[in-house]
């Protein structure tokens, strides 16, 4: 059974468009709002087995400008850069689409583009 999780934050533009695209597509997905409902390191790490740092941590953010130079220095350690991310979410690249089948991932997408989406979802069953 595939299952659809978009994660973000509900004020973010980027992903007020994801989740107003899959509604429009009559999608069925769960939305986790990041600042709510939190965020693990075990995700994190979950997640970049199918993407790499590079890709999901927004470096153009406020969230990322207000780090300390260090800070941004440790974000090229993994286990570094999933502890910053756990506490402050927002430094990840949003919205972070999740589709699960049987409990293993099998897409997961940064960011929002209508037509990235439009090829993921003319693949998915």
């Amino acid at each position: 059974m595939t299952h659809i999780t978009v994660f973000g934050i509900p004020n973010c533009d980027t992903v007020k468009k994801a989740r107003t695209w899959l509604a429009d597509q009559q999608i069925s997905f769960v939305f986790h709002d990041f600042k709510k409902q939190g965020l693990t390191a075990e995700q994190i790490t979950l997640w970049l087995e199918h993407t790499d740092l590079a890709t999901l941590i927004n470096r153009k953010g406020t969230t990322w400008r207000a780090l300390s130079d260090d800070q941004k220095q440790s974000a090229d350690n993994v286990s570094e850069a999933i502890a910053l991310m756990v506490q402050n979410p927002s430094l990840i690249k949003r919205p972070v689409l999740q589709i699960q089948n049987n409990d293993q991932i099998t897409r997961l997408q940064t960011g929002f583009q209508p037509d990235l989406y439009a090829g993921i979802f003319s693949d998915t069953p």
